[in-house]
């Protein structure tokens, strides 16, 4: 019992990969998908449980969760649209750890007493939700885990911020999942930061010529951080080079004060930077430095909606540090780490320090504010 939760509550952002050959919303996605090889393939890659469609609208069935049970030792999620007990049994007896029930499809009654059997059987139940009342109804069953889906499957409509909201004001006592909608680094850290616990990421993955690889970029390796930015033709270079986070310098004293948060893609962030207080620009994120004797201070905290989710490990003003990275791997939580970054270094500062997220703005322009395009590139190349 619990072995799916359990996977899932461990530190750290977990993933569930999900295996299927075709979507209702995408259609055909990977259609030769073999469930062996791909369970197998995502074990290696870091996946704390794996999600099998075994629904014929998705090219799916029973078959492909008894190959992925003989491919792999992870906890197994069975997907489907289910209403019966009966039917966990078959789902338990062919492999499943856990079974996903969408509330969109049941009642209270219905849905309480599949929790039930599935209790009585030994697995867990991924309780779906989509909106705010349906999430009240998850946590009044005493769902857990419960699943936030970013897609409507009536529009089949994706909505992130929607989604984030609702993670954002889960129960902190229960296991949340993100599904859908992830196809970026930076999105999987946005549900993280929310507090979602996992991850659940599927057409992203089928997709992909490689699929195992891209779930270990999606979940693995740190963030890259392009800061200083000031010119909308850098932000998109530095997206095209495939940089996470967007850092724009509000505070007065620097020559690199960007004008506003300027408009980055959907598979970026936006990160705004503030000296001493916070101001009213409207960013994904706010870096917050502290002032000393009139100049920035050290090192930041990292905001989300007012709260504290990371910490900034920076030099000091205008000084170097030889302990610089020492101090950085000796923090605890998150650590984004900054300070005369380049495309030289900061592979072998990740190594030092295995950093949550790295971030470089001065090493990267010919003038202050103003970047070098092929610094930018082989910056992020050297990070990722």
């Amino acid at each position: 019992m619990a072995r799916f939760r359990d996977a899932l509550a461990r530190p750290g952002l977990r993933a569930i990969a999900e295996i299927k050959r075709r979507s209702p919303s995408a259609g055909d996605l990977r259609a030769d998908a073999d469930p062996g090889l791909l369970a197998a393939g995502f074990t290696n890659a870091g996946a704390a449980a794996l999600s099998i469609l075994v629904d014929d609208r998705f090219g799916g069935s029973v078959d492909d969760l008894r190959a992925a049970r003989a491919a792999t030792g992870l906890p197994l999620l069975a997907k489907g649209f289910f209403a019966r007990e009966d039917e966990l049994r078959e789902l338990r007896d062919a492999g499943a750890d856990a079974v996903l029930l969408l509330l969109r499809d049941l009642d209270d009654a219905r849905a309480a007493a599949l929790l039930a059997r599935a209790r009585e059987l030994g697995i867990d139940a991924l309780v779906e939700a989509h909106d705010a009342p349906e999430l009240e109804r998850a946590v009044r069953l005493g769902a857990d885990p419960i699943g936030l889906n970013a897609r409507d499957l009536g529009t089949f409509a994706i909505d992130r911020r929607a989604q984030l909201d609702l993670v954002a004001g889960a129960p902190r006592d229960r296991v949340v999942v993100a599904e859908s909608g992830i196809e970026s680094r930076a999105q999987a850290a946005a549900a993280e930061l929310a507090g979602a616990d996992a991850v659940l990421v599927g057409s992203t993955l089928m997709r992909a010529p490689d699929p195992p690889e891209k779930l270990r970029e999606l979940l693995l390796r740190p963030l890259v951080k392009v800061c200083g930015l000031t010119r909308q033709e850098d932000v998109d270079v530095a997206a095209e080079a495939g940089a996470d986070l967007a850092g724009f310098i509000l505070a007065r004293e620097t020559p690199r004060r960007a004008p506003a948060v300027l408009d980055v893609p959907e598979t970026m962030l936006s990160v705004a930077v503030y000296v001493e207080e916070v101001g009213d620009e409207s960013a994904d994120l706010v870096q917050l430095y502290p002032r000393v004797d009139g100049r920035r201070g050290r090192d930041a905290v990292l905001l989300r909606d007012g709260e504290e989710v990371g910490r900034v490990v920076d030099l000091p003003w205008a000084a170097e540090d030889p302990l610089h990275l020492q101090r950085a791997a000796e923090a605890g939580g998150r650590v984004m780490l900054a300070g005369r970054l380049g495309p030289d270094n900061v592979a072998a500062a990740i190594d030092a320090v295995r950093p949550w997220a790295v971030d470089a703005s001065s090493r990267l322009e010919v003038a202050p504010g103003i970047k070098d395009h092929e610094r930018v590139r082989a910056f992020v190349a050297a990070a990722r």
